[in-house]
């Protein structure tokens, strides 16, 4: 009995073993079988768990989606801004062709001859842009090429076709960004978003009144560049956002979103001779513009008043530098390297010294010295890092306003 019991054991160990290999096998063949689940860049998953039920609901977002829904909640904020001028009516007038010259006139009194002459004056579209409300009262972003004639009559056309005066609040002297006002309350608006932790390869959003149509249109990219330099208008800009999204003439002043629907950009221009190559302001401009506005009545920025050039390896090794970073004082035709009485000068910096730190940041290529003082406040008193013959020195500077 014994002997059959330890049998029956060693049967019912070998059985349970098969069982198991077989049901394993079974469970792994499965797995490695199993269709993989879709995985896209522009598919993302919302799950909401009912509660009561215990069922489960998915909603499947799709790029696509989220940029028609952000669409129809900021549009109706984009506006189009279109300048009007009082421009003479000219016209052919038939004058005598002797002028006030009498002698000749008595004896060819009815001779007439054409010429173009003025005929009064008349008001005439002269430029178009986009803006859009960032308050409920009223308050519009632009660029300032937008409204830069200081002659025009600007007007404001919002999304269900009104027409409402505007009045420019202030020009920026330094970025391409103006403010706008109109009378009234309760204007939808976007919020201004922080532009400092934007990705390349995040998606965007561009709206504005492309080429002048007075209807918002939509276009779609990816932030391909940041901090870029650009000339445009004779006038260098700076920190601009690269992208790939179509940006018109008429989408100038025009919001540049992301996916959320927050303002990281304005839109400002587009590459010359380049296809889908476009530039916005990053958002934080805007933010310091109306800020300046509320509290000081104009924008302003601080002032340092030194001319300088970034140090890089080239300069380095053709000045014989110590350093390949930092900004150069110096001189050139015309151009002191330190303004008297400036700021600068009262901190005690001369021509020939290197900035290498200022505030905190180190300054060179990716964060020029203008850069750096941009961000500061006037009033602000700053610890400056030079490098003076081989020695390095800290300085305390006082901002001021800059004057333009």
């Amino acid at each position: 009995m014994e002997d059959l019991t330890k049998h029956q054991i060693i049967l019912l160990f070998i059985l349970v073993s098969i069982v198991v290999s077989f049901t394993t096998a079974i469970l792994t063949a499965a797995l490695f079988n199993q269709e993989p689940e879709s995985v896209t860049q522009t598919i993302q998953r919302v799950v909401e768990k009912a509660v009561g039920d215990g069922k489960e609901t998915v909603h499947v977002v799709t790029d696509e989606q989220r940029v028609i829904d952000v669409v129809g909640e900021v549009s109706p904020a984009v506006v189009s801004i279109i300048a009007t001028k009082d421009l003479p009516v000219v016209g052919e007038c038939m004058v005598s062709p002797f002028g006030n010259d009498d002698f000749f006139g008595q004896f060819f009194p009815e001779l007439r001859v054409p010429q173009l002459c003025e005929r009064g004056k008349e008001k005439r579209q002269i430029s178009s842009g986009s803006g859009f409300f960032v308050r409920p009262d009223g308050l519009l972003v632009t660029n300032r090429h937008v409204v830069n004639d200081t002659d025009a009559e600007y007007t404001v056309i919002v999304n269900d076709g009104r027409r409402l005066k505007a009045t420019v609040l202030a020009r920026d002297p330094l970025q391409d960004m103006a403010l706008v006002k109109v009378s009234g309350k309760d204007f939808p608006f976007i919020k201004i978003g922080d532009s400092k932790n934007l990705l390349a390869g995040q998606r965007v959003i561009a709206i504005g009144n492309a080429l002048g149509e007075f209807q918002n249109t939509v276009s779609v990219g990816i932030i391909s560049g940041l901090r870029r330099t650009i000339v445009a208008s004779g006038e260098e800009l700076h920190q601009l956002i690269q992208t790939d999204a179509a940006i018109n003439p008429g989408n100038s002043g025009g919001p540049l979103l992301d996916l959320s629907g927050t303002v990281i950009g304005i839109n400002t221009a587009v590459a010359s001779g380049a296809e889908n190559i476009g530039f916005a302001l990053p958002s934080s401009i805007a933010s310091k513009d109306i800020n300046d506005v509320e509290k000081f009545g104009r924008i302003i920025y601080p002032f340092l008043g030194v001319r300088y050039e970034i140090v890089d390896r080239q300069l380095k090794e053709e000045k014989k530098l110590f350093v390949d970073y930092g900004a150069l004082v110096i001189s050139n035709q015309g151009s002191v390297a330190v303004t008297p009485g400036s700021p600068a000068e009262k901190a005690g910096i001369k021509e020939g010294d290197i900035i290498l730190d200022f505030g905190g940041e180190r300054i060179g290529r990716d964060n020029t010295l203008a850069e750096a003082i941009a961000r500061r406040q006037v009033g602000q008193t700053i610890s400056v890092k030079i490098l003076r013959a081989e020695r390095e020195e800290t300085l305390q500077v006082v901002l001021v306003e800059r004057k333009f």
